[in-house]
């Protein structure tokens, strides 16, 4: 299993050995002793998985502390391209994002710490998987608009099928002015 270290600190791409023979594939998607040698979390809560067809965009979403959560995502069939904002106010890189491309056949996988928004673009038809360090708290989410101009984050998706809710979420600056007035 390979750990990198992203452009934004604390974000990780983890690429496991994948085993193929004329059978099939194998490979560890989670290893406590491996993911305390690399820093990342061995206690998980909550896991969730999602179907998107081609050309679906969820995100950005995130939950407020005391209820925020990590989330180590990967995708069981397809391809996504998986994005991390991050949101946390002293960053030096605070209102900067991630992409990740997550792909089925590679197998690979992004943890995101809490402080992050997290929103992903099916490229593909895809089954989306993720571990949570946190339990979903309705009233601790919130979101920022996925086509947010000052995010400027390319999607990777033409005609994008966007949920109600989500076009609805305030813009970067809208929400932490909202915060930080």
């Amino acid at each position: 299993m390979q750990v990198i270290k992203k452009s934004i600190d604390g974000l990780l791409e983890i690429i496991p050995t994948v085993y193929k023979d004329e059978r099939g594939s194998f490979f560890e998607n989670y290893n406590r002793q491996l993911f305390e040698a690399n820093g990342l979390p061995t206690h998980f809560v909550q896991d969730n998985q999602s179907f998107s067809k081609k050309g679906v965009v969820r995100g950005l979403h995130f939950q407020r502390a005391p209820h925020a959560q990590g989330k180590l995502v990967r995708v069981i069939v397809g391809r996504v391209l998986d994005i991390a904002v991050d949101i946390r106010p002293n960053s030096p890189t605070f209102g900067q994002y991630e992409a990740v491309e997550l792909d089925g056949e590679r197998n690979n996988m992004f943890y995101i710490p809490e402080g992050f928004a997290h929103g992903f673009a099916a490229l593909e038809d895809s089954i989306f998987s993720y571990k949570c360090t946190n339990l979903y708290h309705k009233v601790s989410e919130g979101g920022i608009l996925w086509n947010d101009a000052e995010l400027n984050i390319d999607w990777q998706v033409s005609d994008p099928i966007v949920s109600e809710k989500d076009v609805l979420l305030p813009s970067f600056k809208a929400l932490f002015e909202q915060i930080h007035p």
